[in-house]
């Protein structure tokens, strides 16, 4: 799909846009339900298990957080991993506002992570252990061990924790598939050792989304952190979508990156100018009055896909997509 151009290039004081045109995008077409299954086999292990490990992605930290988990599974004592904090801008204020929303929410244990370089990793097997025996463990009162099932939303770390966690404290390798995008945990798998004292197992689970998606523009956040699959919201809707997100929050660090003229608010354009400095062209026949002639064309998805990757591997820097839900006072604690 070829989105529509509009002349918004020049100087980092061009006026951006102020919101972004959701076009009668259907969530529900990208977040289909047929997640129920994952959820009811994780409420089945529930006895199985002592505590809740949730994972969740640092730069949207306060959206997409599937709420049937803690209707589901809320029995357990819960804590909240927030990973890839290397991605997220973690400004101290902008931490303070997130702990202070999540509290109000009810979750006192929160830990910044960033499981792929073990940042914070010590911290999580003790807050797991307090949670354990601050609470009451019911049939498991007895156990000498510990189990904590890992849940979240899909791409948001869960395996790469487990991992992390084993090679902290057992100094071994993978145990768990680790994957760039959502569906590489597929099942409820059996019990993973992570730690030996204390004798700690954990469980991975497959990625839940919520059945509904508050907003459009929810689901685009998501999207951007590969929670879903980029074909089915569109590749160059989620590059329109980072263009806008980029630019409004100042972020220029794309221009630099593709060697651009200026900051530009016209996907259309940038997507052009990225095509050509990557040499992602194409040849393509147009019929003219003279016969057939071959045109290169810039191959704007290819462009749109890498832009997307870029981001996605923090080289255009560090972001808080949450930054608007920041700005709104948080709930009273409950």
């Amino acid at each position: 799909m070829r989105l529509a151009s509009r002349v918004l290039c020049g100087a980092a004081g061009a006026g951006w846009r102020e919101s972004f045109s959701r076009g009668g995008r259907d969530v529900a077409r990208w977040f289909p339900g047929h997640m129920a299954k994952g959820l009811k086999k994780m409420q089945s292990s529930l006895k199985l298990v002592d505590c809740i490990i949730e994972v969740h992605d640092a730069r949207i930290p306060l959206s997409g957080r599937n709420p049937l988990f803690q209707e589901t599974l809320g029995l357990k004592p819960h804590m909240l991993v927030l990973n890839k904090m290397d991605l997220a801008d973690l400004k101290e204020q902008q931490v303070k506002k997130i702990i202070q929303h999540l509290e109000g929410e009810g979750l006192k244990n929160v830990v910044f992570t960033n499981c792929v370089r073990d940042e914070n990793i010590k911290q999580i097997i003790p807050i797991v252990r307090g949670l354990v025996e601050s609470s009451y463990r019911y049939h498991r009162g007895e156990s000498l061990e510990y189990c904590a099932m890992v849940i979240g939303i899909p791409n948001v770390g869960k395996s790469s924790l487990i991992n992390a966690l084993r090679r902290q404290h057992l100094r071994k390798g993978k145990a768990t598939r680790v994957g760039g995008e959502p569906g590489i945990t597929r099942a409820v798998m059996s019990r993973i050792q992570v730690c030996e004292r204390p004798l700690m197992f954990l469980l991975d689970t497959p990625g839940v989304l919520a059945p509904r998606i508050e907003s459009v523009e929810m689901g685009l956040k998501l999207a951007l952190c590969g929670t879903v699959l980029d074909h089915l919201v569109g590749e160059e809707t989620l590059a329109d979508y980072l263009l806008y997100t980029l630019n409004r929050h100042q972020l220029f660090g794309y221009v630099q990156h593709y060697g651009l003229a200026a900051a530009c608010d016209d996907v259309a354009s940038v997507l052009k100018q990225v095509a050509v400095r990557l040499g992602k062209t194409q040849k393509v026949k147009v019929l003219t009055g003279t016969g057939d002639v071959n045109v290169i064309q810039p191959n704007y998805p290819a462009a749109a896909r890498d832009f997307l990757r870029t981001f996605r591997s923090g080289l255009l820097g560090p972001v808080m997509l949450d930054r608007d839900v920041l700005q709104r006072p948080p709930l009273a604690d409950p």
